[in-house]
Formats: C-alpha cells, sequence, structure tokens
C-alpha cells in the first residue's frame, strides 16, 4: 500500500511540474503579444520574430550545456532518460528507495526531464525580458548571438550560485552563508533579464526622436493596445504556472495547500499592482493610462515571486501595489536618464525585482534584508558585466544597432523581409 502510494505521489508531482511548466511556456506568447503591441507597426514581425527565436535557442542552449552548468545535470542531458536507471523496472525502485527516505511530507521526488521542462522555460522568460528593452533598433542576428550566451552561460552560472547552491566563484554561498532567498525568481530571473536589458540599452542607445536636443521625452506610442493587453493577460495567466510550480511539490496535504496560496497571493500581487499603477499614474497624467496599467500587472506579479508562499492576501496586494507604484516612477526616472526602455522591462523586471527581493523578509523569518541585497548585488554585478563584454564583442564584431535608415522604415523590411500589417504601415520609408 506504501509502494502504491510513493507511485501515486511521484506520478503527481511529476505531472504537476509539466503542467505548471507548460503554463510557463504560454508566457513566450505573453511576452510576444505585448510587445508587438507596444512597439511601432513597422516592427511587429521582427520582434515577434525575436520571441519565436529566442524560445528555440534557449530551449536548446540549456539543453546542450545550461542545465549541466546549473544542476549539473550532464552535457546534452545524457543521463536524463529513466533519471539515469537502466530500466523501467530500476526507475521505479529507486524511485520507491526515495520516497521512503523522504516520507510521505518530506522532499518531491519527481521525473529529471520534468524538471528540465519546468527550468528551460524560466530561462527563455529571463531572455524574452531582454528582447522588449531593445526593440526597433537592434539587430536581429545580435540578439540571437547574445541570446546563445545568455541561455548556455550567463544565467547557467547565476542559477548555479542560488537554485543549483553552488558557491559564487568559490568565495562565499548566497544561501549557506547570507540566508538569501527567492522563492521563484524575483532576482533570479526577472533581474538577470533586466540587467542584461540594461547592458544592452547603456551600448545600443536610444531610439532616434525618442529624445530631444533639449532633453524633452517624445511619446513613441505603442501600435496595438488590444494586443498589449492580451500578451498582459496571457502573463498574468502564466505566472500561476510560474509561481505555483516553484513549491516542487503537488503530492501531500500541506503542499496542495501551500500550491494554493501561492496562486492566491499571486493573483492579489498583481492586481494590487494594476490599481497602484492606474491611481499613480491619474495622478501625475491626469489620465487612466492603459500601458501603466499593464505595467503594474507585471510589477505585482514580479514583485511577489520571491516570495508568494509566506505573506497574507492582504500582505501580498500591498507588495504588489508598492511594486505598481515603484514601477510608474521608475519608467519616467529612467526616461529622463535617457535610458530608452520601448516596453518597460528594465523598470518592471529589474527595478521591482530588486523590490521583491527586498520584500521577503517582512514575512519570511528566515531572510534578512543584508542577505537580500548581497544575493541582487551579486546577480546584478555578474550579469551586467558579463552581458556589457559579450554585447560590446558582438558590437566589435557585426554591430548591434541596425542603419538609421533601416530603422526608420522599420525592422520588419531591414530584418526579415516582410511587415505584419502590409496594408497599414504603407509603403517602404514611410517611416510610421
Amino acid at each position: 500500500m506504501e509502494n502504491q502510494i510513493f507511485e501515486l505521489q511521484y506520478a503527481m508531482d511529476t505531472f504537476y511540474f509539466l503542467v505548471m511548466g507548460a503554463l510557463v511556456m504560454w508566457m513566450a506568447a505573453g511576452f510576444a503579444m505585448l510587445e508587438a503591441g507596444l512597439v511601432r507597426s513597422k516592427n511587429t514581425t521582427e520582434i515577434l520574430t525575436k520571441n519565436v527565436v529566442l524560445f528555440a535557442v534557449a530551449c536548446t542552449a540549456y539543453l546542450v550545456v545550461g542545465y549541466d552548468i546549473m544542476y549539473d545535470g550532464g552535457v546534452f542531458l545524457k543521463d536524463i532518460a529513466l533519471d539515469g536507471a537502466a530500466n523501467a523496472d530500476a526507475l521505479t525502485a529507486t524511485v520507491l528507495a526515495e520516497s521512503a527516505k523522504a516520507g510521505f511530507g518530506g522532499d518531491s521526488v519527481y521525473s529529471n526531464a520534468s524538471d528540465f521542462f519546468f527550468q528551460v522555460v524560466f530561462v527563455a522568460t529571463a531572455m524574452s525580458i531582454v528582447s522588449g528593452a531593445v526593440a526597433e533598433r537592434m539587430k536581429l542576428w545580435a540578439f540571437v548571438l547574445f541570446a546563445v550566451v545568455m541561455t548556455s552561460f550567463i544565467y547557467p552560472l547565476e542559477g548555479n550560485w542560488t537554485w543549483g547552491s553552488g558557491s559564487v566563484f568559490g568565495l562565499y554561498s548566497l544561501g549557506d552563508d547570507f540566508g538569501f532567498s527567492d522563492f521563484a525568481g524575483s532576482g533570479i530571473v526577472h533581474l538577470a533579464g533586466a540587467t542584461a536589458a540594461l547592458a544592452g540599452v547603456l551600448l545600443l542607445g536610444a531610439r532616434k526622436g525618442k529624445y530631444g536636443p533639449n532633453g524633452e521625452v517624445n511619446a513613441i506610442p505603442g501600435a496595438n493596445l488590444p494586443l498589449a493587453t492580451l500578451g498582459t493577460f496571457i502573463l498574468w495567466m502564466g505566472w500561476f504556472g510560474f509561481n505555483g510550480g516553484s513549491v516542487l511539490k503537488l503530492g501531500d496535504i500541506a503542499n496542495s495547500n501551500a500550491v494554493a496560496m501561492v496562486f492566491l497571493n499571486t493573483n492579489a500581487a498583481a492586481a494590487g499592482g494594476v490599481i497602484a499603477a492606474l491611481i499613480i499614474a491619474r495622478m501625475l497624467f491626469g489620465k487612466a493610462d492603459l500601458t501603466m496599467a499593464l505595467n503594474g500587472a507585471l510589477a505585482g506579479l514580479v514583485a511577489i515571486t520571491a516570495g508568494p508562499d509566506t505573506p497574507t492576501p492582504l500582505m501580498a496586494t500591498i507588495i504588489g501595489a508598492i511594486g505598481g507604484a515603484l514601477v510608474v516612477f521608475s519608467i519616467l526616472t529612467l526616461d529622463k536618464m535617457k535610458i530608452d526602455d520601448p516596453v518597460g522591462a528594465i523598470s518592471v523586471h529589474g527595478v521591482v525585482g530588486i523590490w521583491g527581493l527586498l520584500a521577503v523578509p517582512l514575512t519570511n523569518d528566515g531572510a534578512s534584508f543584508s542577505g537580500q541585497i548581497v544575493g541582487a548585488l551579486t546577480i546584478f554585478a555578474w550579469v551586467f558585466v558579463a552581458s556589457f563584454i559579450t554585447w560590446y564583442v558582438i558590437k566589435m564584431i557585426m554591430g548591434i544597432r541596425v542603419s538609421e535608415e533601416e530603422e526608420f522604415e522599420g525592422t520588419d523590411l531591414s530584418e526579415c523581409g516582410m511587415e505584419a500589417y502590409p496594408e497599414f504601415t504603407g509603403s517602404r520609408g514611410s517611416g510610421l
């Protein structure tokens, strides 16, 4: 009877990982729709191409070497079939032995293949953050080359120091020495992606016409706000898998309840982010700014990601609301600094990602503000330096920015040779 229960737990936890991973994979569609809605129509095909390609690159690079760097999973996942067992019977015996050792309420026991699937979609999420920030002026193939480095080396090494429990260049352990805690990746995924984006944006420069000679900021509206809204709701839905899957276990009462609370808190934080961002926007601009509301939702989600398991629903709403307020001020501040981010990714995932890390000790006694700061600084320093060097080398080899003429025509034509809306965008050189 006991073995049958263990087998059921293994099946349930493995299936749970796969379903949560599929939800996170759907976030790729959310990022694609969000970015396609917030760029100009002449750059839509190119941004969609980036999102499709980066997902494929992330899946391949992480399979080849990234998972091995992060979790010692083997180059090319060489031992992942049957979790390294000789046959199905041996796998069953191993699982039952591990389950008996863990006990019914102990550590989760699941298929390594399901773990890889769940992890790889997180890698793609980190890279998706970069895509929107460098939109409308970056060469497609320069972006793809960076994606290879980011998903095969930069992110996995940082992930090894955190979720992989490795030491930072042999100097210190974020978990053991500082108690760093990041439940689902406010720092590990979101801050990392935003930091890589920031390094690229600083080398890339702003879009033509974004900033005037006297420091004025010129708005460049997105072409399709309905699409951006759809993308936000897709991301909101996918986030339940992002945070809910990070509980890592479903097959007992305590963990099932934990998953439910994570879902509840994730949703509450997103709602808080929307309300706060909308109120702040109304106070500053006198209007209800939809783009700020959308970024407020995402900011609330990023803010709660570091610790969705410990707050009360009210506290989760407050954490999300602070994230929603922060993102409005951050977007305005970056514009004043002439850091051009067409979709607000650096603010949503970077600035609010840091807030998410700092919010953890408010409800988690096992975390400290000092430990969270050390973790945030470690992630930022590594990813920024490694990304800046990578972007710079790519710039020297092949260039990272399209020509001024190509930017005016739109990257759809120069990079992809086709327009997303050929009936409406006008002829070549329209600049619309």
